[in-house]
């Protein structure tokens, strides 16, 4: 074996490593090369929004549900830790996992009834969870601050650190952007991402064979909603204001639409759905002014023509064209 051969395989073998190593790498020099405080901003939401996407790709793309309810939980997470820490004076570490745990909690309870239904009814479920949990942070004034808002939030720190601008803000959120991301590349890789994998293709098939598909989906789901409540947390003390219309039901939508334009299930893609939604208002105007319509024509169109999603349906499109190539150059 030739040393550019030996470098290939060491690569292929170890490519979601290299790739975790040189994205760590990249998230660390960014600020040292983008200053800006508003492209900070859009970076540490981005990671915000990969927490969340992570963890509903793994529901949708390979438990194979339908969840447009999942702001519900990234607004529960949020104003969670608003209440415990500003209101009750809890320390915002221990809140931050308590919420989680009680969001957790919550998921299940929810989940054990509704995940029985499947398709388009589970969609209508959790879109009606979302609508439930939406209005309740409009109407409870006394505890939520209602449609004005919940405001002074502490930020995070630790000891005397504490995680007040941008800059620092940067490191503590893609830390744990990468830590989730971690988390669900080794899940997919293990008996349990095989089975729902397995359950994503077939239900029936996946029982068969031994799955607890039940099982699996409320798992997944609740894994999903614990997640999104870190986001949340994480949210409410980066931008130490939180309002009801950032959990409403087009944030749910939004959400199910990075999973699928970044391609269900795909680890990778949920970086690339959640960084490309984020960004499209930034990049052109009109997606500001008219965002849900263009965020209703992109979801159409990629399910049209890229079911799989936009970079799992590029990936193999690139790699059927390869393919064929190289068988047509072996016939030669």
């Amino acid at each position: 074996m030739t040393a550019k051969e030996k470098i290939a395989y060491f690569i292929s073998l170890h490519r979601t490593g290299l790739t975790v190593t040189v994205l760590t790498l990249a998230i660390a020099v960014y600020p040292l090369l983008q200053d800006n405080p508003y492209t900070l901003g859009l970076s540490n939401l981005i990671a915000i929004y990969v927490i969340i996407v992570l963890g509903l790709n793994l529901f949708i793309g390979f438990a194979g549900q339908i969840s447009l309810g999942h702001a519900a939980f990234f607004a529960l997470g949020a104003y969670g830790s608003a209440i415990g820490t500003v209101n009750f004076g809890l320390p915002a570490w221990p809140t931050m996992v308590g919420v989680a745990l009680l969001v957790g909690l919550v998921a299940l309870a929810v989940g054990l009834p509704i995940l029985r239904l499947a398709g388009h009814y589970l969609a209508m479920a959790t879109l009606g969870f979302s609508f439930v949990v939406h209005t309740i942070l409009l109407q409870w004034d006394d505890v939520t601050g209602g449609p004005s808002g919940f405001a002074g939030i502490d930020p995070l720190s630790i000891g005397g650190f504490a995680f007040d601008n941008e800059v620092r803000f940067h490191y503590l959120v893609w830390t744990a952007a990468l830590a989730c991301l971690l988390l669900c590349l080794n899940l997919v890789r293990s008996g349990v991402g095989r089975g729902l994998a397995a359950l994503a293709g077939d239900e029936v098939a996946a029982a068969a064979l031994g799955v607890n598909t039940r099982r699996a989906k409320i798992k997944v789901f609740v894994l999903s909603a614990v997640l999104a409540s870190l986001a949340g947390s994480l949210y409410a003390h980066c931008y130490q204001f939180i309002s009801p219309d950032t959990f409403d039901i087009f944030a749910s939508t939004d959400l199910a639409i990075m999973v699928v334009i970044g391609g269900m299930g795909s680890i990778w893609g949920s970086l690339v759905g959640a960084g490309l939604i984020t960004l499209l208002p930034e990049w052109v105007d009109i997606f500001e002014t008219y965002k849900d319509f263009v965020h209703g024509g992109i979801l159409i169109l990629v399910l049209m023509f890229l079911p799989q999603g936009l970079i799992t349906g590029l990936v193999e499109t690139v790699r059927t064209r390869l393919a064929l190539r190289r068988r047509k150059n072996a016939a030669a």
